[in-house]
């Protein structure tokens, strides 16, 4: 018997990295998962990888900038599967860029997805969350929301954004059986930095476009999407008087 047996989750950002990771993770413990992104090959590859050790999944094409497209995922969800226990807003994109180099398309993008999307999965589930008195909102964050790093000055502003919106919710459900938790990742082996444009600023960095973060690190360095799948699931199995609120999980010498 899972954990989480019978309960339903919808995570967006599924395809790959760290949303496939606690999708996989959840989808262990016997929760049944529907997974939401842009690209349909990628979300069947894992949805397969669940199904095949015989867990409950589903995929559905969604940009989480649309918010029909997420009220229609959580509709598509809740239609196969039941009512959704946990959202995992687990959507994102990093543009490493130096505001002098004005690559405002990368801003917007990363303003889009990484705090309308967000606020697009809470507006499609909380309502039904706060009427069965039941449900955990889970938003991927980042240690860039609790610190501003250079050439991530718009990424860390999306971020600072995402720890706001949980903690504001979070307060605003006191008396509730609604949980909210901010997971703050650091480095992870993922490939959220392949898109980058501006040189430049990588550069700054020391980090190599076209490569997984932490492409060249000590294993000390960098962590694995397990790594943040294991802190999701303990959050959400946690005794129902506890509130995990928030999670900084970093690599033991990330500097």
């Amino acid at each position: 018997m899972g954990r989480l047996d019978g309960k339903v989750a919808v995570i967006t950002g599924g395809s790959s990295g760290i949303g496939a990771g606690i999708a996989r993770g959840l989808a262990a413990e016997g929760c049944a998962v529907a997974l939401a992104a842009r690209r349909v090959e990628k979300l069947k590859e894992v949805e397969e990888s669940i199904t095949s050790k015989g867990g409950k999944a589903i995929s559905v094409a969604t940009d989480v900038t649309k918010r029909a497209d997420v009220r229609a995922l959580v509709k598509a969800a809740e239609d196969s599967l039941g009512p959704v226990d946990i959202l995992v807003n687990c959507a994102g994109v990093m543009y490493f860029t130096l505001m002098k180099n004005l690559h405002e398309d990368e801003w917007e993008r990363q303003v889009d997805i990484n705090c309308k999307g967000v606020l697009n999965g809470v507006a499609a589930v909380l309502d039904g969350m706060v009427k069965r008195d039941a449900g955990h909102i889970i938003n991927i964050s980042s240690d860039a929301g609790r610190d501003v790093f250079p050439s991530l000055t718009v990424y860390s502003a999306t971020k600072h954004f995402v720890w706001a919106i949980s903690k504001g919710l979070r307060k605003e459900l006191i008396g509730t059986k609604v949980k909210v938790t901010d997971i703050q990742p650091g480095d992870v082996a993922t490939d959220l930095i392949m898109e980058n444009t501006d040189k430049e600023a990588a550069d700054a960095l020391g980090v190599a476009i076209g490569q997984k973060v932490g492409t060249g690190l000590k294993r000390s360095q960098v962590l694995d999407v397990e790594d943040i799948a294991s802190a999701v699931v303990y959050a959400v199995t946690a005794p129902a008087h506890v509130g995990i609120h928030e999670l900084m999980i970093e690599p033991k010498d990330q500097e």
